[in-house]
């Protein structure tokens, strides 16, 4: 089965370790996406659950401050669909974080429509939110 693949970054003005813990963290992760409270376990193995209930998964790799990977989808992944694999990267550079985001495996036909939502729904409201802290 074909798959699409996107990769995403920008600079989003925080520690590395800041975005890191913001991302592990459910009321964290709400607050920096402007979305409800997730539900994420902070450890290899464990589950999230955010954007409203939109996307869910599993966390696959940590490096603490570094690198995250996770098992990714959405309600919009057909129900025979794979999990997409999600790997975040981050990197101390001028004005705070280099974010990374590399998803492949994503379902052929939603790779651009992801690439967007990573920039409007993630990107955007996380400077937002880290500027103000």
């Amino acid at each position: 089965m074909k798959t699409d693949s996107l990769t995403v970054s920008d600079v989003i003005p925080a520690s590395p370790e800041a975005v890191y813990q913001a991302w592990l963290d459910g009321k964290q992760h709400g607050a920096m996406t402007d979305t409800p409270p997730a539900k994420i376990s902070a450890k290899v193995g464990g589950k999230f659950n955010c954007g409203g209930g939109y996307m869910w998964g599993m966390t696959l790799e940590l490096e603490p401050s570094r690198r995250i990977v996770q098992s990714w989808r959405t309600t919009e992944f057909p129900e025979d669909a794979a999990d997409s694999r999600l790997e975040v990267t981050l990197g101390e550079t001028a004005g705070g974080t280099r974010i990374t985001i590399v998803q492949t495996e994503i379902p052929s036909g939603q790779g651009e429509r992801y690439r967007q939502g990573w920039i409007d729904y993630y990107f955007a409201p996380m400077k937002q939110y880290f500027a103000k802290r």
